[in-house]
């Protein structure tokens, strides 16, 4: 029988909790190991985080969130957070105090995510802890290496923004299993207004705490401080690390970070909140009715504020964009949009831990039903934003990781007490189904694209997502020419950022939507449309990798006529002068001078001096 565990203080379960945090990490570095020595980032975001990191630390104004080589001269605004930059900043400047720079950087990519995976950790372990026992503690923190959302965004050299997401999420609802109301109402809000700060893909969850907080004080006026205190310590730390982080040097009114109009929006609700608590008894329909209007008057402050904030922060996306980089950031979108073997194992997790947990709340008395029937709840609105933002599964997947250790720890208790050989290989293959179905499903999938016919031309433009351009390592080739301005795929630019010191004429950053259409229409157009705006970016350089998936699909887009398709074949027009560095035949490069087109004078490969 399920006991209110709260109020125990023999077990101590932090060093359990740290060894199952060893336990993981050893896992992640056997897993990328390679990647580790290689300097593979994950994604080009965690790249440009670095890059950032680095500005950062060679002096660039702490409020200054330009990008300065990314669609000269004006740069390009990020709207990346500070928070995030500072611990990787320290982290860095420490360790060079000891090792060279290279060496100090990889030593802070590989060490930052898994610290903060111990965070994560310590908020599940201490959680699962307090609703059942030591084992089931240990179990936690074990399933997290089992979840792919949750391995990929807190592996090594994963420096970019996701993971401290997560552990907003799991600290938020460790908090609100504390004993006291303010304490754990404040810490969870505080949270969640942190994780805003970093990225507005916490909202929805942000405002899941807020409905369950609100359903415990519908239920019993005793229990309204959760809510107080929660959004109090939300709008207050948004309002402080606004000041912290950015400042007065941008207070323009930007939709997908949070702006002042956001904290009007979330100060008003606070505002609100605590004087319906000031008010000794509410009817249930007036206090229903009081929070509606709270919130309806501060979306309307906001959209008089913002009125561009109505719509989806891409709506407005150049239609170039949105088809040839939008609709392949497959993370932002939908989860259908995806190949099923990368979302269907974290659906499979996922609903079977909602089903678990609303076992738990039928079968629960006491506080325990109600504490899981708000867990069920919490769950399925973090599912349900999963579905519709497939990087915001992660947020489902790091709830799911205590459903998951109670069902595994009953499968192990079965196994124990049961001699009959049948249901085991049944309790066996139901945890193989949730727990490894990842492999089969990319089996099938790999065998169902090699019997499937391709729709392009692959002996012109290979489709595959493997590279040997290896720009990691040759890229840095280019920096025996002066800075310059490089034109290349957006998918390419956030490397030979980190990699060069030239500029690159655009990369895959939605405010430099302007410069990213003009580089999409360069690529897959005919050269003799491309020239003229490969020369309004001022790019003196055109480089490709030509077997990587972005190029591919530009070439496929643009058809036989486009510049890609051109370069991936070896057809370069004249006035592209190819460069010659150390590097794989796929790495090309071309001096850009749109003057040798109009005196037609034959020109010699360019090398560095």
């Amino acid at each position: 029988m399920q006991v209110d565990r709260r109020l125990r203080t023999n077990e101590k379960p932090n060093r359990a909790i740290f060894l199952s945090w060893l336990g993981v990490c050893a896992v992640l570095l056997a897993m990328t190991g390679i990647y580790i020595y290689q300097g593979r980032f994950p994604g080009p975001d965690d790249s440009l985080r670095l890059v950032q990191v680095r500005d950062l630390l060679a002096g660039q104004g702490w409020y200054d969130l330009h990008q300065y080589r990314m669609a000269p001269p004006e740069g390009t605004l990020m709207h990346r957070s500070r928070l995030v930059d500072a611990p990787l900043a320290a982290l860095i400047w420490f360790c060079s105090l000891f090792f060279d720079q290279w060496l100090a950087e990889r030593i802070t990519m590989v060490v930052m995510p898994l610290l903060t995976l111990l965070l994560i950790t310590f908020a599940i372990g201490r959680l699962a802890w307090r609703l059942f026992d030591t084992q089931i503690a240990i179990f936690s923190c074990l399933v997290l290496a089992a979840l792919p959302p949750i391995v990929m965004q807190t592996q090594p050299l994963r420096i970019d923004h996701h993971a401290w997401q997560i552990f907003a999420i799991a600290l938020s609802v460790w908090a609100l299993s504390w004993r006291s109301q303010t304490r754990g109402g404040a810490a969870a809000g505080i949270a969640m207004g942190l994780g805003m700060m970093i990225s507005l893909e916490t909202l929805p969850m942000s405002a899941a705490f807020a409905l369950i907080l609100g359903l415990r004080w519908m239920r019993s006026d005793k229990e309204r401080w959760w809510l107080v205190s929660y959004m109090q310590g939300l709008a207050g730390s948004l309002v402080l690390a606004f000041l912290a982080t950015r400042g007065f040097a941008d207070l323009a009114q930007h939709c997908d970070v949070i702006s002042p109009a956001h904290l009007g929006l979330f100060l008003i609700i606070a505002l609100a909140t605590g004087i319906y608590a000031a008010i000794p008894s509410m009817p249930r329909i007036a206090l229903v009715a009081g929070m509606g209007f709270a919130a309806a008057l501060g979306v309307g402050f906001l959209l008089w504020s913002a009125p561009q904030c109505a719509a989806n922060p891409f709506t407005d996306l150049d239609p170039m964009v949105r088809r040839h980089w939008y609709e392949g950031v497959l993370e932002g979108r939908p989860i259908w949009h995806d190949q099923i073997d990368r979302w269907l194992p974290s659906v499979i997790q996922t609903v079977a831990a909602l089903i678990i947990s609303v076992r738990l709340a039928l079968k629960g008395r006491g506080w325990a039903r109600s504490w899981w029937f708000e867990y069920s709840l919490l769950l399925a609105l973090a599912i349900a934003g999963g579905v519709a933002t497939s990087r915001s599964i992660a947020f489902a997947a790091v709830l799911s990781a205590i459903p998951l250790a109670y069902l595994l720890n009953k499968v192990f208790r079965f196994w124990k007490t049961t001699s009959d050989i049948m249901p085991k290989v049944l309790a066996a293959l139901g945890l193989y189904l949730i727990f490894l179905s990842a492999g089969p499903l990319a089996l099938a999938r790999d065998q169902f694209a090699t019997s499937s016919p391709h729709a392009f031309d692959e002996s012109v433009v290979t489709g595959t997502r493997e590279t040997q351009c290896n720009l990691r390592d040759h890229a840095a080739g280019l920096n025996a020419f002066a800075p310059a301005t490089i034109f290349a795929p957006l998918d390419v630019g956030p490397m030979l950022l980190l990699k060069t010191h030239h500029s690159v004429a655009a990369s895959g950053h939605h405010r430099a939507q302007k410069a990213m259409s003009q580089v999409l229409q360069a690529f897959t157009s005919e050269p003799a449309i491309a020239e003229p705006i490969i020369m309004q970016s001022g790019a003196d350089y055109v480089v490709i990798c030509s077997d990587l998936l972005e190029a591919s699909n530009l070439a496929a887009a643009g058809g036989p006529s486009s510049l890609m398709y051109q370069l991936i074949t070896g057809n370069a027009p004249q006035w592209l002068i190819p460069v010659s560095i150390d590097g794989p035949e796929q790495l090309r490069v071309w001096k850009f001078t749109p003057d040798e087109q109009v005196s037609g004078a034959p020109s010699a490969p360019v090398t560095p001096e």
